[in-house]
């Protein structure tokens, strides 16, 4: 599966979520990074995440495979967008 991850993180934290999104995914921009991932690595990375953040943290990630696309979201959902274009 394909995966885009952005986060948006105290900044305290930024280094944390960017070196443990770097050991799976290749760093594209300011708090984006994307690259392909198995679902047990995809898992691992999550769970990483999941350690080293805080709920009032927000994590996005874009998944995308053959046919199909979903977004998940660790700690806070900053705004839900209504409609994609």
């Amino acid at each position: 599966m394909y995966v885009v991850m952005v986060y948006d993180v105290a900044v305290d934290r930024v280094a944390k979520a960017l070196k443990i999104g770097r050991k799976y995914l290749t760093w594209v921009q300011n708090s984006v990074l994307e690259g392909e991932l198995s679902p047990a690595q995809f898992a691992q990375l999550k769970a990483e995440l999941r350690r080293a953040l805080e709920e009032s943290d927000s994590v996005r990630f874009y998944i995308l495979r053959e046919g199909s696309f979903r977004v998940e979201v660790l700690g806070t959902s900053k705004n839900e967008p209504s409609q994609f274009i």
